[in-house]
């Protein structure tokens, strides 16, 4: 009991040194260069398609446009291919596992990597996860595998249904990761990645209003979304968005207590 106890004790104090050097100086979580992966999977109907079409549309204009994210650091995966100057790639397992291939080549420590994946999902035995790409799927310990190599800070966002597994999987240090649903029995459609992509465009998502909107500001934004619409729709919730950033992988909702958010607060996707 007392060793427990004092392993909890270290483990406090390392994360509140950790917090007070963030604090201290924030810019050690903005250096370096950015790098995004923005993927849609395999839509299984019109109607889908449609929806996160607009979805990838919206969040990659704001990547180039509001974030100056350059074409070559901005890496695009959907349903349907596009060619051209930046185009889209087909979210495929190869294409996904070249992409990610790449950016171990590419980045260093002091840089950042943005990986949202948009669609649907599932749960595999209650304790892994599969997104659905066009074709074969990666499960969520396969993504692990292909992230670890990978240098610098990650920030994953799993917007799809049945992401929850994916919060214990790819949970670290210096990672942030946002699921959609803080429970495997939560296999529904989502509308969690509607609001999340909309707190880049609107202000009132910017909370303490320095101008920019963090990724905690984004994800609590989106959670207010989440629970309003299931009121207006007269629904029982059938997600909440969990994140997690001290690497434990257990995380929290927005409207609860807990350590996780403090790398979130300070974490954005523009210098």
């Amino acid at each position: 009991m007392r060793k427990g106890c004092a392993q909890a004790g270290r483990w406090c104090i390392c994360a509140f040194l950790h917090l007070c050097i963030l604090c201290a100086n924030p810019l050690s979580v903005l250096a370096g260069e950015r790098y995004a992966v923005v993927i849609t999977g395999a839509a299984d109907g019109d109607s889908y398609a449609e929806k996160y079409d607009a979805w990838r549309a919206a969040l990659v204009g704001a990547l180039r446009d509001r974030f100056d994210y350059q074409n070559d650091r901005l890496m695009v995966l959907a349903d349907q291919e596009s060619g051209g100057s930046g185009g889209t790639l087909t979210a495929t397992r190869a294409n996904v596992q070249g992409v990610l291939g790449r950016l171990k080549a590419r980045m260093n420590a002091g840089d950042q990597l943005l990986v949202i994946i948009i669609g649907h999902g599932t749960v595999v035995d209650g304790d892994d996860a599969k997104f659905n790409l066009v074709g074969p799927d990666l499960s969520a310990s396969e993504w692990a595998a292909l992230l670890k190599p990978i240098a610098g800070r990650l920030v994953f966002v799993d917007t799809a249904s049945g992401s929850y597994p994916f919060l214990r999987v790819l949970a670290g240090r210096g990672r942030i990761v946002l699921t959609a649903n803080d429970s495997a029995a939560q296999q529904f459609e989502t509308v969690f990645p509607e609001f999340f992509i909309k707190a880049f465009s609107d202000s009132s998502a910017d909370a303490d209003k320095d101008g920019k909107v963090s990724v905690w500001e984004a994800f609590a934004y989106a959670s207010i979304g989440v629970r309003r619409w299931y009121a207006d729709q007269g629904r029982l919730p059938a997600e909440r968005p969990l994140l997690d950033d001290t690497g434990v992988g257990a995380g929290r909702a927005a409207e609860t207590p807990g350590r996780d958010g403090a790398v979130a607060k300070v974490t954005y996707f523009a210098n």
